[in-house]
């Protein structure tokens, strides 16, 4: 399934000015490359995967819309996927995706 390419428009209006933004397709989505690191993937599933800080993922898992996200099965530790109607309103996906942008400034660069 291909990803949402009007949600895809959206996250490149948010963080298209970021230096260092690269785009890279994957998983059957779109992932959008901090300095060579995932931040944000916009799914093939529909939704986002948003790299987060690991250490405020319990708290983020409450809000609507999120989930632990996994592969193959299993869990990816600081990684929340996000439900489409979770990131429908404009304020709603621009906190998400500052989560990831956020936390992968942080990271070393690839």
């Amino acid at each position: 399934m291909p990803y949402d390419e009007d949600l895809a428009n959206r996250v490149r209006d948010l963080i298209g000015r970021e230096p260092g933004i690269g785009e890279k397709r994957m998983f059957g989505g779109l992932a959008l490359m901090l300095n060579g690191n995932m931040a944000v993937v916009i799914r093939g599933a529909g939704g986002l995967m948003v790299r987060v800080d690991p250490a405020l993922s319990e708290q983020l898992l409450t809000e609507h819309g999120a989930q632990p996200a996994q592969m193959r099965g299993r869990p990816m530790r600081g990684w929340i996927t996000v439900e489409p109607s979770a990131c429908a309103k404009d304020a709603d996906l621009r906190r998400w995706v500052n989560q990831g942008v956020t936390y992968t400034r942080c990271l070393p660069a690839k």
